[in-house]
């Protein structure tokens, strides 16, 4: 393979990683959470996760890839969403936004990340541009739910 291509499947296994870790924690609060509003939320998105997981990884087989099993980013992302036990152990919506808000600005940095690099492929960066731009909405939908007068912390 050439460097292009070794960047660009280096930077897709992280984002799968990185993808993964968001569909666990939006499931586990999903299951979790008590608000009918908020399971919807969460389902929604860690169902968008599965989807973008398996773009992806579909773009790494089609560039002549594995699929690793896990990545180096995995670690560090999966502790932005090991705090999620705690908040939903605490009922509390509030805080379970804020922990789920906090996964999505590990995602978020992610994306802006891979889409700095130079040597992506540009099939593959018009396919992080569009996730990218999903995953900001996400965060901000998760943001604007934590600050509502619904969720706001009392």
């Amino acid at each position: 393979m050439n460097t292009t291509i070794d960047s660009t499947v280096s930077t897709l296994n992280d984002l799968i990683e990185t993808l993964k870790d968001g569909q666990h924690g939006f499931k586990a609060a999903a299951h979790d959470v008590k608000s009918s509003e908020l399971k919807a939320v969460f389902e929604k998105y860690s169902t968008q996760r599965a989807e973008f997981i398996a773009e992806l990884q579909a773009r790494v087989i089609g560039l002549g890839a594995d699929v690793e099993k896990s990545g180096s980013v995995a670690g560090a992302l999966h502790r932005g969403w090991m705090n999620l036990k705690s908040a939903m152990s605490s009922h509390e919506p509030h805080a379970v936004l804020a922990e789920c808000e906090r996964g999505e600005d590990a995602a978020v940095k992610a994306y802006r990340e891979a889409l700095e690099k130079a040597d992506i492929d540009e099939p593959t960066r018009q396919i992080f541009t569009r996730q990218y731009l999903a995953i900001q909405s996400a965060h901000d939908d998760i943001k604007r739910l934590r600050d509502s007068d619904t969720y706001r912390k009392r």
